[in-house]
Order: C-alpha cells, then structure tokens, then sequence
C-alpha cells in the first residue's frame, strides 16, 4: 500500500550497538517503536520455542505491574504504554502461527504517520536465508541493517553479559565469564556457529537481499557523527539528537587474559580475513585486537 512506512530490521550483532541505536530510534521524531526492542519473531517461527517467550512476556508483565503500583502519577502513562505493548505482542505469539500480517499490525500498533517502524532483533542473525527472504517480503520497504564489533571484544563482551545475568553473586561472575568464554572458543573451534559468524550471516543476507536494501556497518562507525548521518541517510529519516558519550548495556568490566584473547582471535581469525575484504579500512578496534596478538 502507498504511504507505509519502511520497516527495519536490524539483525544485530550481539553486544554490538544495538540497544544503543534501539534508544536513538525510539527518540527520533521520524520514528515509531514500540517498547519491546527484541520481538524475536522470526528465531520463534524458526525455532518453534513460543514457551520461552510466552513465560518472558508474563515475567514482563509482572514486573511492570509491580513498578506501577509504587509509581508517581507522572509516570504511569509509560507504564501503562508498555504494559500494553507486551499484552499486545503476547497475543501475537499466543497465535503460536507464522502469521506475518499479526507481527506487521504490532508494529504499527499506534502509528501516526512516522516514516519508519523497526524491530531489533540481533537472535535473528544465525537464522537461514528462507528467514532473511521472508523478512524482505515483509512490505514494500524493508531495510537491514547489521552492526559488526570487533569479534574478539564483541564475544567477549556476550560472555561477559550471559555470566553476569547466570550468577546470583557477583563474587562468582569472574570465573563464570571465562569459563563461558573457554567453552565458547571450543565450541567456534569445533565448527559450532552462532552469533560470531560474521560472514555467515552476511552471506546468507546478501544472498536474497537487494544490496540496497542492506546496510553492515562498524559499531565504531556508527557512534560518530559522519556515520550516524550515513545511516539515518540509509533509513530516509532525518537528522536526531544524538549522545555519542553514552553507552547502553555496557556491562561489568572485567579484562580478558591476554592468552584467552590469543585463543579467540585464533577462532575468529576467518571472521577478520572476511570482513577485512569487504572494508579494507577496518576500524582502529580491529587493528587493535591484530597488533596485540601479534605483539
């Protein structure tokens, strides 16, 4: 139909920028997103696991209710606002059914007339190329986009986030992040791909999208001002406020063993060879994580 809003779909990466460039969007004027930043669609469709979200959206729910009943009058508007948006998305996946026209209707649930409505997703990243086709089928202006982060800090910085969300005490967090990273570098060394692989994901993109339709981007790129502009330019939106200073998710610091690090790059030596070729200008991050292991 004719004056339908481009629909995004940002497929991540993981500890990648996304809740960041989710924050910006949600606060653009030329923007409508709804509260809920991951909907996980398309990884339930594929993987049939409604459960899990179902149990999500319901713990959601409670917890909400709950910060409402001790709320201030001035905020019980945004609460309201997002209570209804996880009753109106549990209803979609309550359907347990690929029902394309359900997710699209939340998504404008609540449109007046804004250029664009998105869906951040960085799960959706390791689907097949039948899921990234039926994104692209999704209306008349579908566009991608996938943020990239150096692979060795972008993993460990998802290790970093799963041991801190696995501990109750925060004196056991150290130990369980690197042996989630140990186990994580076995698994990519034994032919185990997920949300590192890169080239695997842009492959399968590139293969059913229209390279104008797509946009892979450095994180690092993103959080300048020339490259915040390229994108909205990418999106159709105009010109937003923006705070390159803050950092959303950042998680709790914790260095990685300069040995650990060696391993990593090791696995994910193949995602540097593939990216390095489609950007031979790699960012100062990138450059960084090659100098020390070869130090």
């Amino acid at each position: 139909m004719s004056g339908e809003p481009t629909v995004l779909i940002c497929v991540g990466a993981t500890k990648a920028g996304t809740s960041w460039l989710y924050d910006h969007l949600r606060l653009h004027p030329d923007c409508h997103l709804r509260s809920i930043k991951e909907l996980h669609y398309f990884d339930m469709q594929h993987h049939r696991n409604f459960d899990r979200y179902l149990a999500g959206l319901t713990r959601r729910a409670t917890a909400l209710t709950a910060e409402r009943a001790g709320a201030p009058a001035r905020a019980l508007a945004r609460l309201d606002r997002k209570l209804a948006d996880v009753a109106d998305w549990r209803a979609v996946v309550d359907l347990r059914a690929d029902d394309l026209q359900a997710y699209r209707d939340y998504l404008l649930g609540g449109h007046a007339g804004q250029a664009l409505v998105a869906d951040l997703t960085p799960g959706y990243a390791p689907l097949p190329e039948d899921r990234f086709r039926q994104m692209a089928e999704l209306g008349a202006d579908v566009r991608f986009v996938y943020l990239l982060r150096d692979p060795v800090a972008r993993l460990w910085s998802q290790m970093r986030m799963t041991a801190r969300r696995q501990v109750a005490d925060i004196a056991d967090y150290p130990r369980r992040a690197l042996m989630l990273m140990r186990q994580a570098i076995r698994d990519i060394a034994g032919g185990k791909t997920d949300r590192e692989d890169y080239a695997g994901t842009i492959t399968r993109m590139q293969g059913v999208i229209a390279p104008q339709r797509l946009m892979v981007m450095f994180q690092d790129d993103m959080l300048t001002p020339a490259g915040l502009a390229r994108l909205w330019s990418f999106l159709g939106i105009g010109a937003g406020q923006a705070d390159f200073g803050r950092r959303v998710l950042e998680g709790v610091s914790l260095p990685l063993p300069p040995r650990l690090q060696a391993k990593a790059f090791a696995v994910l030596r193949p995602q540097y060879d593939f990216v390095a070729r489609l950007f031979p200008a790699l960012p100062e991050s990138w450059r960084k994580t090659l100098n020390e292991v070869h130090a």
